[in-house]
């Protein structure tokens, strides 16, 4: 299938390659005008002199619009060169411009055009010939319309084999757009179902608080502010999480959610990798408790690069460092040594995308890179706001009332 379209030509690419076919002319003008016998008629040296040239610039200057009427032009152009040998190299030019389309078609008739017209400059210039050489005549306009088609066809092929490699290239890149796309969609789903059960533990708790304020009317003052701050403070965690699932649809509603991974189970999560074989140290350095949704995104960060390291270096040490403070920042760092073996980084792969989503929606930044070292490191920065919840006083007064 010929469907080779030939890029546009810019000023300087259209201007060598006019400048070529002018110099390749050249030769044929001055043979011709060598091989004259001496004393030829006047009008014979003055159209070489004068009207050659002439055509010649009449043929360059079609050419360019080769690209636009190519068979036009390259037949007009094969006619021209025979009353003109200083247009010879317009000619081969157009032939092999039209060669790259590679239509055999087209290019029988342009080469056959060209090497009839090739026999006119007989007629116009009296070139004595030694008998018995038309096949001469013939071959040579022959041989150079043959390599003028050869370098055409090499060079459409060419242009057909690196849009066929654009068009792959372009074609994966899509493919992995959208295959990240839909990782990133299904994370935000999983998302959705995590925070479903914890967003409506929260509204109940609260409701079940209203009520009681509702009902019971012989309520201590002191008991009616605890249960007033357990709603604000209730309240607001669920408005938290609400911003974070709010456009984000459930995918599979009727599929049971295994337990909120939270902060507090990061040392699980240490422990089930260590019975897997990874030798793991984990430091932490908390101060404080962190949100569900904060504490959920460090969890999933840690267990990730967990993921990962089990995945690309096998047998390598790994350490995890988990610090924060509230109203700082929550900071959670994977890093595994180099492996045994070597592996790529796990860049390709999905999970990481899908994490980025995470920490994106709970505010934070994620990156992850090697290390000078030949390991690999994620690390993830998530805010940690202190939010006016009077956590001490809440604990105060459960500790009076127990």
């Amino acid at each position: 299938m010929n469907t080779d379209v030939a890029p546009r030509l810019g000023g300087w690419q259209q201007t060598w390659r006019l400048v070529a076919a002018a110099a390749l002319g050249i030769p044929f003008w001055i043979s011709t005008g060598a091989a004259l016998p001496r004393g030829c008629a006047t009008g014979t040296c003055s159209w070489l002199v004068t009207g050659d040239p002439l055509v010649a610039l009449g043929c360059l200057t079609a050419l360019l619009w080769r690209r636009r009427f190519p068979l036009t032009v390259a037949l007009a152009v094969a006619v021209a060169s025979g009353a003109s040998t200083l247009a010879v190299g317009a000619a081969l030019l157009a032939l092999c411009s039209i060669s790259t389309r590679r239509r055999p078609a087209e290019i029988g008739v342009v080469a056959l055009v060209y090497v009839a017209a090739s026999q006119l400059a007989l007629v116009l210039y009296p070139i004595e010939s030694p008998p018995g050489s038309l096949w001469f005549q013939l071959a040579l306009p022959a041989l150079s319309a043959g390599i003028a088609v050869a370098i055409g066809v090499a060079i459409g092929a060419g242009r057909g084999e690196m849009r066929s490699l654009r068009e792959r290239a372009e074609s994966a890149e899509r493919e992995q757009t959208a295959r990240a796309e839909q990782a990133r969609a299904l994370e935000r789903n999983r998302i959705a179902r995590e925070m479903h059960d914890v967003l409506a533990h929260r509204i109940s708790l609260v409701a079940m608080q209203a009520g009681v304020l509702d009902h019971r009317r012989n309520l201590t003052t002191d008991e009616n502010s605890t249960l007033i701050r357990g709603i604000a403070d209730g309240s607001h965690q669920a408005l938290e999480e609400l911003r974070d699932v709010l456009g984000v649809l459930r995918a599979d509603p009727g599929s049971p959610e295994p337990p909120q991974p939270s902060l507090d189970r990061i040392p699980e999560l240490v422990a089930d990798a260590r019975t897997s074989g990874l030798d793991v140290t984990l430091t932490t350095t908390v101060t404080g408790k962190p949100s569900d949704v904060v504490g959920r995104t460090c969890y999933r960060v840690v267990q990730e690069g967990l993921t990962n390291a089990a995945k690309h270096a096998p047998g390598a040490p790994v350490h995890i460092t988990v610090e924060g403070t509230a109203g700082d920042a929550l900071r959670a760092s994977v890093h595994n040594s180099p492996a045994a073996t070597t592996s790529r980084p796990p860049a390709s792969g999905f999970g990481l995308p899908g994490l980025a989503e995470r920490v994106t929606l709970a505010g934070g930044e994620l990156s992850h890179h090697p290390t000078p070292d030949g390991g690999y490191v994620l690390t993830a920065h998530l805010p940690w706001p202190t939010w006016p919840n009077h956590d001490h006083d809440h604990d105060h007064d459960h500790e009076k009332r127990s």
